[in-house]
């Protein structure tokens, strides 16, 4: 959430800045409520100096009658301030955590998204000389996915995968836990991206836990909306919605020497979502289910450099990309779409002939400490100025599903048959064709 002492002192940009997202918020509402919190904040503190006081008048001997009714009286006055201040505290805390992040300065005005903005193409739309089938038909007729008998085990929107697709899921894992564990992969894409100052520091693979607390889902304001999300009943558990809420959660409460920052993990997770209102072509295949795999980066640095960061992840995506041969587009989010607790946003786009349209197969959030102010993940500057909130980004690597749709539905021939990208051959066995 955002700095109280920031809102105070710029009501006007934060309250605009959540008109631009799409949220209705009322900054007034909170400050005059922070007004009465401070005013009974002080009344609770002067009674507890006064309390102290008047236990220090009753020691050594037998107390007059008029302290002790005193004492009596402060301690049923405090106690009534105590819990109008408790209620105050929530109050705030519930008007302040309604307030989105503030959008930076490039993120485009927009009312939906239909405003994003396409700022890169990359590639060609795959063209074929027969008439491309989506990956479902394929992959039907070559046994790779059964949701026949998922729906008879766990209801609609859950598949079995299996064979070379199970194959070819695993060679993309290893593929991209071979390339960010690589300093020096790491290097040449920062150079090409012209982040030549970055650290190149590899990230750590993390097989992350598959569920999460309310208090530190609600930190990272990914607990909403809930009725995407999946609750274990009798448990203060849910089933985690993407790797970066388990892995963006993991340094709740605690203080990070600089030095050993950035810290970087790719975490490979099973996630699950309702996926609510979701119909139509959506429901083909493997593109929206309930039950998904991901691998996901997150990162903790300095407000510094967060920001490069953030760039370094987009560059990583898009080298990902790149080197599947997959035709892709990059959107630039606009303040509807970015998303409450995001500064920033970046969506990638791959090419799907068996849709003929782009699809979002990527994203990129940037948080500054938005995310990090609630879960108190902090930082020893080594400057020895002190503390400072850690700023987090996330970003895709791969959602599996989707990019194994991509894969298919962009390398199939007439056949049925599937060209494996060049840089998954070593990973499945050297085998060009699935």
């Amino acid at each position: 959430m955002l700095d109280l002492k920031f809102i105070r002192e710029n009501a006007q940009q934060v309250q605009e800045n959540a008109r631009n997202k799409g949220y209705e918020v009322d900054v007034a509402a909170l400050i005059s409520r922070d007004d009465s919190r401070r005013q009974v904040l002080k009344v609770v503190d002067d009674l507890r100096e006064r309390r102290n006081q008047n236990a220090a008048k009753m020691k050594g001997g037998r107390p007059e009658q008029s302290l002790i009714d005193e004492g009596k009286q402060i301690k049923i006055e405090l106690a009534e301030r105590e819990a109008e201040l408790n209620t105050l505290e929530a109050e705030v805390l519930a008007l302040q955590k309604a307030i989105p992040n503030m959008a930076l300065a490039d993120v485009p005005l927009g009312a939906s998204e239909d405003e994003n903005v396409v700022a890169k193409v990359v590639g060609e739309p795959t063209q074929f000389t027969f008439e491309a089938r989506n990956h479902y038909q394929i992959a039907e007729q070559r046994g790779w996915i059964d949701k026949e008998r998922a729906a008879k085990v766990a209801g609609s929107r859950f598949a079995y995968l299996k064979g070379e697709l199970v194959q070819l899921q695993f060679a993309i894992v290893q593929f991209v836990f071979s390339t960010l564990s690589s300093e020096e992969k790491l290097k040449e894409i920062a150079q090409n991206a012209g982040l030549e100052t970055i650290s190149t520091k590899p990230f750590i693979p993390t097989l992350p836990p598959f569920m999460i607390r309310t208090d530190l889902y609600d930190a990272m304001d990914r607990l909403e909306p809930r009725d995407d999300r999946y609750k274990l009943e009798g448990d203060d558990l849910w089933l985690q919605g993407s790797a970066e809420h388990v892995m963006g959660s993991m340094y709740a409460g605690e203080v990070i020497d600089e030095a050993e920052l950035p810290i970087r993990h790719v975490g490979y997770a099973t996630s699950f979502r309702r996926e609510a209102g979701t119909y139509g072509k959506d429901m083909e295949g493997i593109l929206r289910m309930h039950q998904f795999d991901k691998l996901e980066l997150e990162s903790f640095t300095t407000g510094e450099a967060g920001l490069a960061e953030h760039h370094f992840f987009v560059a990583i995506q898009e080298y990902l990309l790149s080197a599947l041969q997959i035709p892709y587009q990059v959107i630039q989010k606009c303040t509807a779409d970015i998303g409450k607790p995001n500064a920033r946003g970046i969506d990638m786009e791959a090419w799907l002939p068996g849709q003929n349209k782009y699809r979002e197969t990527h994203t990129a959030d940037y948080m500054t400490d938005y995310q990090t102010r609630r879960l108190q993940t902090r930082i020893r500057l080594a400057s020895g100025e002190g503390l400072e909130l850690a700023h987090t980004n996330d970003a895709t690597a791969f959602a599996l599903g989707r990019i194994m749709i991509a894969i298919i539905e962009n390398n199939q021939h007439e056949d049925g048959t599937v060209t494996v990208p060049e840089v998954l051959r070593p990973y499945l066995g050297g085998k060009e064709l699935l």
